[in-house]
């Protein structure tokens, strides 16, 4: 499960150490200390998750949540961990969009198990780490692609781009997000080399199916289309 992207917005630092450890067997994680940067890296769309505390320096988790629902309209699933524990707290989480709710202090393996469950929830992740969607197969654990029972040979950024796209099925990503997804904010690459995977990816694609199913918009970026299997 390597290939999920995790952030993890928390002001103290040996927590946020400690659930980066806890997470990592699940994805890749990027822990932040403060609101606003938290804000601004979750807007942008390459996460999978998100764990959220609500008291930060910059900007509070609750506005945060607030402004990623209802502005960015960012629907990737925000679980809050935060040791403020009263009934109206939780509600109020919850109704500007939470989809978890837990107070410190917990135990590591409920965290992990609320995480997998919100992964699973979304489509992050399925049952036996296994991914479904439009005749794709995705094995995680053994880095395997199939279409249609036929193996689709992939090198690791392709298989990471095309994972990206099951994962976010009829949703416009943009050449940055997938750059930043794949290469990362602070990469040297040329933003260039995403076109160049893409065009590999659908090479690969249509070489076993026939179609390409990742459809550009021009100006705008692509898209993943087919019916959910």
């Amino acid at each position: 499960m390597e290939d999920l992207n995790i952030l993890i917005v928390e002001d103290d630092e040996a927590l946020a150490d400690s659930v980066e450890q806890f997470l990592k067997p699940i994805g890749k994680t990027k822990v932040v200390h403060d609101g606003f940067e938290g804000q601004m890296l979750g807007q942008d769309g390459i996460y999978d998750i998100a764990i959220l505390d609500l008291m930060l320096p910059e900007i509070g988790g609750y506005d945060i949540l607030k402004h990623w629902r209802n502005v960015d309209e960012i629907d990737m699933p925000v679980l809050i961990l935060t040791a403020k524990d009263t009934l109206s707290d939780k509600v109020r989480g919850f109704e500007l969009g939470a989809d978890d709710y837990l107070t410190k202090p917990f135990h590591r393996e409920e965290l992990v198990m609320r995480v997998k469950a919100l992964l699973k929830r979304a489509g992050r992740i399925g049952n036996n780490n296994q991914l479904t969607y439009a005749g794709f197969t995705v094995e995680f654990n053994r880095h395997e692609v199939e279409y249609k029972d036929r193996h689709l040979q992939l090198n690791g950024k392709e298989y990471d781009l095309l994972v990206y796209f099951l994962q976010n099925p009829s949703t416009i990503i943009t050449k940055d997000q997938i750059f930043d997804r794949l290469w990362g904010f602070e990469s040297e690459t040329s933003l260039t080399v995403v076109e160049v995977y893409m065009s590999n990816l659908r090479k690969k694609i249509k070489q076993v199916s026939g179609e390409n199913p990742i459809k550009t918009l021009r100006n705008v970026g692509y898209m993943l289309e087919g019916a959910e299997q």
